[in-house]
């Protein structure tokens, strides 16, 4: 499927600011079009680390586009490629799975085990590329997307990073499969932690199956 340049831009700008702004990044949408599309780093911003947050999503995006072009399915390699260009300049370890145990604040479950992860992780990839071929509709794939998405929050299986990537994820599989992105809106930050924390894999399909109605009108806007 053929995307027009503007409309590439435009998610782009929208996914480092809204997935940004999940983690609580504060860098403002105007500021976010500044550091993607015209290469500035906003003069009042003191944060580095804000500024690559945002910054790092141009190459992870452009690897996207690339990947989608041979459309692989989903592979260790991949989702750590990934979570490197996401990360790159902010952790010594990007696109290596956890060394020591992790946590996520508020959760009442505990995560992966780092001597757990690569097993869960390659079985989490298989298991989503299965599911997902074998879909026949898109409230089907709409419901696999959200299953292997709280799945994958729920393994954490890098040192920090893993909402990024798992939301990098989701929007390159809704691509691959739906033919739109899916982007969360950093407005639905609460909901959608709260239906992460709950597993509620049916309401976190309504989210996706909105956000995806919203995103192909906006597609239309840039035709």
């Amino acid at each position: 499927m053929h995307y027009t340049q503007d409309y590439l831009d435009d998610v782009l700008v929208r996914i480092a600011y809204h997935s940004s702004g999940i983690e609580g990044n504060t860098i403002s949408l105007p500021e976010t079009v500044s550091i993607i599309l015209e290469n500035t780093l906003p003069s009042n911003h003191k944060s580095v680390r804000e500024f690559y947050e945002i910054e790092n999503h141009k190459q992870a995006f452009s690897y996207l586009l690339e990947q989608l072009e041979q459309q692989p399915p989903l592979t260790m390699g991949l989702i750590q490629d990934f979570h490197a260009l996401l990360t790159d300049r902010l952790q010594h370890d990007k696109g290596q799975f956890k060394s020591s145990q992790n946590a996520i604040v508020g959760a009442e479950f505990r995560t992966a085990t780092p001597s757990e992860t690569p097993l869960l992780m390659s079985q989490w990839a298989d298991n989503t590329n299965y599911r997902l071929e074998l879909a026949t509709s898109t409230d089907e794939l709409l419901t696999v997307l959200a299953d292997t998405h709280i799945q994958f929050e729920r393994i954490h299986p890098f040192s920090d990073g893993n909402g990024r990537t798992g939301r990098l994820i989701i929007m390159y599989l809704a691509i691959r499969y739906l033919g739109a992105p899916i982007i969360i809106n950093k407005d639905q930050r609460a909901l959608y932690m709260e239906l992460l924390a709950n597993q509620d894999t049916k309401e976190l399909a309504g989210l996706f199956r909105q956000l995806l109605d919203y995103e192909k009108e906006r597609m239309d806007m840039f035709t």
